[in-house]
């Protein structure tokens, strides 16, 4: 079953990318060539602020819109620790939270009582984002391009993803001048756009392990992978 490989893990994912994606830029120290020069010290100074931070903490305002139907609007708190563990604490919808403990992630919806989980594969959807968390990821390997353009006092940086498959044709985040990522916009093969707008940002705040291990509540349906054994099953 591939229940978590849905809009819910992709939003989760496709964030982590291209959050962390800047920073395996700076890295390799632009080994391809921008067609806009003016992003090379942009990227830079994003490398500097996250590259070497152990842990983050930040609002999030989720935002899921498609043509002819209503915008969906979540908000919480996001919480990220390296290697490859991050939290998202929704107050809207209340209870709702996504795990991942570096190894299995989950996603519990307390409107079904329902936790689903899934391991970590070497699957096109989860090998970058994985991959980018232990600092491996090859940012020329997920874009092709890269343009920017002002906003105020920030700037949005727009990159196309090298392969057609991609869940997205393309991504867009907003850059301060304090080189923290403002929002990010992805516009999906479907013609939807996912939008994140970030604040009040923390860097290497104390975010305790045990806050990955998440525990549901008595009662609560757990569906597993298909390739973990007892798919389905309650917990007492």
């Amino acid at each position: 079953m591939r229940r978590l490989h849905d809009l819910a893990l992709r939003r989760v994912y496709i964030f982590v990318r291209i959050l962390l994606c800047l920073v395996a830029l700076a890295a390799a120290r632009l080994m391809a060539a921008s067609p806009d020069t003016r992003l090379d010290p942009l990227l830079h100074g994003v490398e500097m602020r996250y590259n070497h931070a152990q842990s983050l903490k930040m609002d999030f305002t989720e935002t899921y819109s498609m043509a002819r139907r209503p915008s969906q609007v979540e908000r919480g708190v996001l919480y990220l620790r390296k290697p490859g563990k991050m939290r998202w604490d929704y107050a809207a919808p209340a209870g709702k939270v996504f795990v991942s403990d570096g190894k299995n992630v989950f996603l519990y919806t307390p409107d079904n009582h329902r936790l689903e989980k899934s391991k970590l594969k070497e699957s096109e959807d989860l090998r970058a984002p994985l991959a980018f968390l232990l600092g491996k990821l090859n940012f020329w390997k997920e874009f092709r391009s890269f343009t920017s353009r002002a906003e105020g006092d920030a700037v949005w940086v727009t990159a196309l993803p090298n392969s057609d498959q991609a869940a997205y044709t393309q991504v867009e985040f907003l850059i301060a001048p304090d080189f923290t990522i403002r929002r990010v916009k992805i516009t999906g093969q479907d013609r939807s756009l996912l939008e994140f707008v970030f604040s009040n940002e923390q860097l290497n705040v104390a975010v305790p392990p045990a806050m990955f291990a998440f525990v549901p509540p008595p009662g609560t349906e757990i569906v597993e992978d298909k390739d973990t054994p007892d798919t389905v099953k309650a917990r007492p």
